[in-house]
């Protein structure tokens, strides 16, 4: 297993990565757009005929998937990742684990935790708990433990990473609660959404606080996952998720504030450069890059762009959102092209290579 991949064996074209990627995230034009793709342990098990569920259950299998993964990346995408790692990846259950919800595992597909909160009562009860004597939290990081064992006993040249957190509080408390129900609360039971929400931000920074102390953050970088920030207005975005987020990135984001949010999220973009101030931003592909281009040009780098619904079929019918990806996005710099968020297990690997190679070709300066 430890012939299967070799980061040292790229380090040329890392290097002129890092190189092209620089020169964007300083708002000026590289040689060609630089590429950066979001692909991971569902989308290899798709492309490596492995059974999804069987990923997150087997540690083996899944160290053997990220590592046949990183070759595929470095060896047929050929993107501008500028490294690689192995890490436990458990799916999108942390907030089902911590506060001990259902876990439901599908077959073929990923986990899912069912929402446990449906009325105020419910928000009244919830207790922030103690990471360090938490089961699920103490299980996760046992599990970290052992991949890297795992990892080590292989020589495995590569670096294994983890740290067990949740989302910002407004997509952790749509993990534990209907949307709908957030959504609605905002306007009906205003003081409900406000008390859940400091309770979900006093818990994601005693999770932050955990894993800076067991040396697996606290270097003054934050990336958020905020999804759901997509089907809020600006007025209650103000009101409700905007003193949470800002509040993290003050505390853990010193040195660079990213965000992930699928879209739309256009009438958010200029509230997110000026006051949350992001240093990056994935934007999910159903935002228009246009106007995240306008209102954060110069003062967030932006990522993402193409909707994984334009790569499911043949590259021809790509053709025109990866044209227009580059032709928005790369004067002046300040853009890494690159799927929205993560790319799903449908996408065409053959369209996404072409895909890739065609955004490099006609960015050519």
């Amino acid at each position: 297993m430890s012939s299967a991949f070799d980061l040292e064996h790229y380090r040329d074209r890392i290097t002129g990565s890092e190189r092209r990627l620089a020169l964007a995230r300083s708002f000026r034009e590289p040689d060609q757009v630089p590429v950066e793709i979001s692909v991971g342990g569902s989308f290899y098990c798709r492309l490596f005929g492995h059974n999804i569920a069987d990923y997150y259950q087997s540690r083996e299998l899944s160290l053997e998937i990220q590592l046949l993964g990183l070759r595929w990346a470095f060896e047929e995408l050929r993107d501008d990742r500028v490294g690689g790692s192995i890490y436990l990846d458990i799916g999108p259950i942390a907030e089902g684990l911590l506060f001990e919800a259902e876990i439901v595992r599908p077959d073929d597909t990923s986990p899912w935790s069912r929402r446990i909160l449906f009325d105020p009562a419910d928000v009244e009860a919830l207790e922030v708990p103690d990471p360090g004597g938490h089961p699920a939290v103490r299980g996760y990081y046992d599990e970290l433990d052992k991949l890297r064992d795992l990892a080590e006993r292989h020589g495995l040249p590569v670096p294994v990473s983890g740290g067990f957190g949740i989302h910002p509080p407004l997509s952790a408390a749509c993990a534990l609660a209907p949307p709908e129900v957030i959504y609605q609360w905002m306007y009906d039971e205003p003081e409900v959404v406000k008390q859940l929400f400091a309770k979900l931000l006093k818990t994601f920074c005693a999770l932050a606080d955990y894993a800076a102390d067991r040396g697996g953050g606290g270097d003054g970088h934050m990336g958020l996952a905020d999804d759901h920030s997509a089907f809020i207005s600006e007025k209650m975005y103000r009101e409700f998720v905007l003193p949470c987020n800002r509040a993290i990135y003050e505390r853990y984001g010193s040195n660079g504030r990213y965000l992930h949010a699928d879209g739309p999220n256009d009438h958010l973009f200029r509230l997110y450069a000026n006051e949350l101030r992001l240093t990056e931003m994935d934007i999910g592909g159903f935002s228009d890059l246009v106007a995240a281009k306008r209102e954060m040009h110069g003062k967030t780098v932006i990522m993402g762009g193409l909707n994984c619904k334009d790569l499911y079929r043949d590259f021809e019918a790509a053709r025109p959102a990866v044209e227009r990806a580059v032709r928005v996005g790369s004067p002046g710099g300040g853009y890494i092209f690159g799927v929205g968020g993560e790319t799903y297990a449908g996408v065409n690997p053959s369209t996404l290579i072409e895909a890739v190679r065609h955004a490099q070709n006609i960015s050519r300066g």
